[in-house]
């Protein structure tokens, strides 16, 4: 007759022995999600970091061997992207800069303007035109890049800085992040304090709400400058005149002449890699208005 042993619990760790322990099993869960991360970063990261060592070596380092190891190229590569066609480059990286900023600031404003009205304001079809911005949010941008070139065609605006900054300026994403972050953000009590001392609607919003929208408002410009910066399709279709051209069509051409003049493509890598520093400056910049927003709840908390 078999006798059933009693197994008492162990008082250091409140475990039984012979059972399954709960807390390093959790651990090894947890690790699950961790690795997936730092699988998907190396995926993400993998490609800039050959564009980062591909930009430092030469013609002849390039095609013959592939390896992670830097060049010495890195000196000729930019002597020679900033002489080819007269510095046509930094031109391409200029205008970039003009219709990422300028686009997204325009944008950052029409969308902080539409998302606090929407945010604070009760009128007739108000939730009718937010679902219809949704509708906008899910749509593809080459579904209105073609519309959008007709539409600038019979005006006469094709082929001219308008036709690239004019489409940018509305951004159904950046309207609704503004009214998601205004109906947290700017409390109804503080409207209506201003209105019973007297404030316009227009210095309410300018004077109280804007300010507690800021760091919102920093991250609708950051994705709309990042949106405009990348942008492909639009500049390839509204532009012809190529010292128009942002600096991602700018390189798509030189990446095209390459075929016939394989010395182009160190000029597109090298190009790729100076084109990555703008964004990188622009994310250290806008990471102080983001640690204000975590400090100022905490204090609130």
């Amino acid at each position: 007759m078999s006798s059933l042993a009693v197994r008492t619990a162990d008082p250091a760790t409140g475990t039984t022995p012979g059972t399954a322990q709960g807390p390093p099993l959790r651990g090894r869960i947890a690790l699950v999600p961790t690795i997936a991360l730092l699988i998907g970063a190396l995926y993400t990261l993998l490609p800039v970091a050959w564009v980062v060592i591909a930009s430092t070596k030469s013609g002849s380092e390039l095609f013959s061997t592939f390896t992670f190891l830097p060049g010495t190229g890195l000196t000729e590569n930019l002597a020679d992207l900033n002489a080819y066609r007269d510095g046509v480059y930094w031109q391409w990286m200029g205008n970039s800069a003009l219709y990422a900023g300028l686009g997204a600031l325009l944008s950052t404003i029409v969308s902080a303007c539409s998302g606090y009205a929407l945010a604070v304001y009760r009128f007739r079809g108000r939730e009718t035109f937010f679902n219809v911005l949704l509708a906008g949010v899910l749509m593809p941008p080459v579904i209105l890049a073609v519309p959008q070139y007709l539409l600038l065609a019979e005006v006469d605006l094709t082929d001219s800085y308008l036709s690239v900054l004019l489409p940018q300026i509305l951004s159904p994403y950046g309207v609704y992040l503004a009214r998601i972050y205004a109906s947290a953000a700017v409390p109804a009590d503080v409207v209506e304090a201003g209105r019973m001392d007297g404030a316009s609607e227009w210095r309410i919003f300018t004077r109280v709400a804007l300010p507690m929208m800021v760091p919102g408002l920093v991250t609708v410009f950051l994705f709309q400058f990042v949106a405009v910066w990348n942008n492909f399709l639009l500049p390839y279709i509204m532009l012809s005149d190529d010292e128009k051209f942002p600096i991602t069509l700018g390189l798509y051409t030189l990446l095209e002449q390459g075929a016939n003049a394989p010395a182009l493509y160190t000029l597109v890598i090298t190009g790729a890699f100076l084109a990555i520093f703008p964004l990188i400056a622009l994310f250290l910049v806008v990471q102080r208005f983001w640690s204000l927003d975590l400090l100022s709840g905490a204090v609130k908390s």
